[in-house]
């Protein structure tokens, strides 16, 4: 039993320290080359060497393969050797189709050189950096601004440049920046932040992002930071028609919009993955839809596009928002005035009849309400769908796993196969939508199924806005999912 002991525990720090190598790998390739490993969608960038071993384990359970640390590295090793353009590479994909090939290949350098031919040459593709302005600096603006800062690399793809609020004052920085710093749901800022009172502004990660007064759209002068052909993103909800929202194209230094809230009127409401390349080059509003209509698309169009759906219903179990109030107060929509923090609450979602403005496929065949819940953050949507086709369970939790794993929507979808999952595991989550495996309903006759999807309507949702805006601005590397 001791060598047992012993034989398991040397194994463990074997792995470890080739953990260890491979963060050095990654480190590398994406600070001097903008190229992103990640395994089946779980980062290995600034992690430590049990998390890139959990990850491993989990792409064991996810694929049912052996999916080792040791060909993850060599598969890593071989990319640092190759002439990659700047890329984003799955090489959980990469490890898994190895193991398919059963010595087809005389070396791992060679199955890697064939499987990413593609990407094969620095001059595929040329990025140039756009500068981004956040307007507003609430939950989602801290999140976006999380994200920027850590995504930056050598900052070849979005560069955020400044944060827009009603005030700028030395007391303002001190908490603007404690709010960065630290935040009860996600965590502390695992970064540095220090206040330039001076310059008015906040240095993050090294990165100077100037914290700019303005009290309307268009009062802000950018090209005075020096910032050009920016895309500013509006966190605030305040503005949401095209002629509120182009109040900041009147703003010197601001090329276009991203809305993170439904757009109203003509302005495209888009679902990155689904929507995103149907638009003119010339638009320059946009909206990136509402955290629920992230969630709940990509998975309806999974199974409209494979099944058919008669008709359906959207029941969301949400968190409570800054919206609703603390304790019971006065507010202009009716329940939303009772205390958020110790009561359910049936509200009304839009996000039925957002679905068709993204997916009209599904015009006229849902319906949705929500329920706002005593939690801060992670929500639940419920999808009660009848389907054209008679199917079986497995038919459709194999359809949606596969799409989790495989094709375009794999940043969108992730498969859950825990019996164990409850929201708070899902905080932090980068995808769009959590699909609950086990918890699958299917009638008898095949033709009704009830689908869980859970979401971080904070994180995930951000993630999601940070994809757009990286369309939006022209800097999508090339991948490899």
């Amino acid at each position: 039993m001791l060598n047992k002991y012993e034989n398991e525990f040397n194994n463990w720090i074997d792995k470890e320290k080739k953990a260890i190598e491979l963060i050095n790998v990654v480190g590398k390739l994406w600070f001097d080359r903008s190229i992103e490993l990640l395994l089946f969608r779980k980062p290995l960038f600034d992690i430590g060497s049990s998390e890139v071993l959990a990850h491993h384990q989990y792409a064991k359970d996810i694929v049912n393969k052996n999916i080792s640390i040791y060909d993850s590295l060599a598969i890593a090793q071989a990319i640092a050797k190759s002439n990659l353009a700047p890329s984003r590479i799955d090489i959980g994909r990469l490890a898994s189709e190895w193991i398919d090939t059963s010595g087809k290949f005389t070396s791992i350098e060679d199955f890697v050189i064939q499987k990413l031919s593609h990407h094969i040459g620095k001059d595929k593709i040329k990025m140039q950096a756009r500068d981004v302005v956040l307007y507003g600096f609430g939950r989602i603006g801290r999140i976006a601004a999380r994200e920027l800062v850590m995504q930056a690399g050598k900052g070849e793809q979005l560069r955020l440049r400044a944060i827009v609020t009603r005030t700028n004052s030395d007391e303002d920085l001190i908490k603007r920046a404690d709010l960065l710093r630290n935040d009860s749901v996600h965590g502390s800022f695992l970064g540095t932040i220090t206040e330039d009172f001076e310059n008015k502004a906040l240095i993050i990660n090294g990165q100077v992002i100037y914290m700019i007064a303005a009290k309307d759209p268009a009062d802000a002068d950018y090209e005075a930071y020096g910032i050009n052909n920016a895309l500013l993103i509006d966190n605030t909800g305040v503005y949401r028609d095209r002629e509120g929202l182009g109040k900041h194209l009147l703003a010197k230094g601001i090329e276009r919009v991203l809305l993170t809230a439904p757009g109203k009127g003509d302005i495209p409401n888009i679902v990155f993955g689904i929507n995103h390349a149907d638009f003119s080059s010339s638009e320059t509003i946009f909206s990136a839809a509402s955290c629920t209509t992230n969630a709940i698309v990509p998975v309806l169009k999974i199974i409209e596009d494979t099944f058919g759906i008669e008709k359906g219903h959207i029941e969301t179990v949400h968190s409570y928002t800054n919206d609703q109030n603390l304790l019971d107060n006065y507010h202009k929509k009716y329940r939303r005035g009772r205390s958020a923090a110790l009561n359910m609450v049936i509200t009304e979602t839009g996000a039925d009849k957002a679905v068709s403005k993204v997916f009209p496929a599904l015009e006229g065949k849902l319906t949705g309400n929500a329920v706002r819940v005593p939690t801060p953050d992670v929500s639940l949507a419920i999808l009660n769908l009848t389907l054209n086709s008679q199917i079986s369970k497995a038919d459709i939790e194999g359809k949606l796993k596969n799409a989790s794993l495989f094709g375009n929507l794999v940043e969108q979808i992730e498969y859950s196969i825990s019996n164990e999952l409850v929201s708070s595991d899902v905080i932090g989550n980068s995808h769009a939508s959590i699909v609950d495996g086990p918890a699958t309903i299917l009638s008898k006759d095949g033709r009704s199924a009830v689908i869980y999807v859970w979401y971080d309507n904070e994180y995930g949702y951000t993630r999601q806005v940070v994809r757009l805006a990286k369309s939006l601005a022209g800097v999508i590397r090339l991948t490899y999912y």
